[in-house]
């Protein structure tokens, strides 16, 4: 399916008139009501009259059609991009959060990993003796585990050989995976 000036034109007077997205799209044959929506849009016919609250937005908020058994395959690139959902679909954007000033340590997270006393003290024992790899220096049978600031030049990696399968050393697979027996028994 193409745009063509014809369906175009058609496509603007039923907007104008209030007709749904679907309506249009079921007039028009051989497109579907979000590529409507789109082409609406990008023609910059989104706002409607005065009296086109309604309308508006039952053309957004009615259930697509059932699936046909067939689609007609687009045949250009200007069919495909016209397929796309259209922009104002109620998608929901996560809020992005303002940053911590530097140095603030980070507020515990609900249901954080609770590390027993001897895991800590292991991983010590471990980190004293780690390779303190840097970045580039890593590979898959290295232990991958953080140690420090990444903000500052005294960070590294543990390095020491890592257990077949995990990214990390036996210490710090010991403080990264917790049976799930543990972690049931945490959110109680």
């Amino acid at each position: 399916m193409s745009w063509t000036d014809e369906r175009v034109e058609t496509l603007k007077r039923m907007w104008a008139e209030g007709q749904s997205a679907s309506q249009i799209a079921k007039e028009l044959g051989g497109v579907t009501r979000n590529a409507v929506i789109g082409k609406v849009h990008r023609l910059g016919l989104s706002n409607r009259g005065p009296g086109g609250g309604p309308d508006e937005v039952a053309a957004v908020v009615e259930p697509a059609p059932p699936p046909q058994a067939e689609a007609p395959e687009p045949e250009t690139v200007a069919d495909v991009a016209d397929e796309r959902p259209a922009a104002d679909a109620a998608i929901q954007m996560p809020v992005p959060r303002k940053p911590l000033p530097p140095g603030t340590p980070l507020p515990p997270q609900p249901g954080a990993n609770e590390i027993s006393p001897e895991a800590l003290a292991s991983v010590r024992e471990v980190e004293k003796r780690a390779r303190r790899l840097t970045l580039m220096e890593l590979t898959e049978r290295t232990c991958k585990w953080p140690i420090g600031d990444p903000a500052t030049d005294d960070f590294w990696f543990c390095g020491l050989p890592s257990l077949p399968g995990k990214p990390y050393c036996e210490a710090h697979v010991g403080v990264a995976f917790q049976p799930m027996s543990a972690r049931r028994d945490r959110r109680r």
